[in-house]
């Protein structure tokens, strides 16, 4: 048996939904929003099980001209990006305060400064676990990618 005192929230329900899914009993449910750009392949925007919201990476799509973002500055294309993943969170009911693990994908790692400045206005406390790597290239060259993982 797990010991889970002193355990925080998130890792419990994180251990919980591990355990359903070991048992055979989540369900899962595709979960779209108009509100970020529609997915443009055989993905969903995010999938929800028990608890937990897994988002597919976003990239600076503008949902309301479906135009790229592709010339912009690292910092405007970070801030669509996590303006796309925090509609994605909205139409599940849940804020960037339940994230609690991301993956940053960047073409140039010399650009992390600026993204990680832009990151951090919509982190301000309690920021999730986060990977950031580089990359020979994201879809549509854009500069960065970012998915999540969230934990009601």
């Amino acid at each position: 048996m797990t010991k889970l005192s002193g355990m925080r929230p998130a890792a419990i329900a994180l251990s919980a939904s591990l355990l359903m899914v070991g048992c055979g009993t989540m369900q899962k449910e595709v979960l779209a929003t108009k509100n970020a750009p529609e997915a443009i392949g055989p993905y969903s925007q995010a999938i929800k099980t028990g608890p937990m919201v897994f988002l597919a990476g976003q990239i600076p799509i503008d949902p309301k001209t479906n135009q790229l973002m592709k010339d912009a500055s690292i910092e405007d294309q970070t801030k669509l990006v996590l303006e796309n993943l925090k509609a994605v969170l909205e139409s599940s009911g849940m804020t960037m305060e339940h994230v609690v693990s991301t993956s940053v994908f960047l073409k140039d790692l010399n650009d992390f400064a600026k993204m990680n400045q832009v990151y951090g206005t919509y982190f301000k406390t309690s920021p999730p676990a986060r990977a950031t790597v580089e990359v020979a290239r994201l879809p549509r060259d854009v500069k960065v990618e970012i998915s999540a993982i969230a934990v009601r």
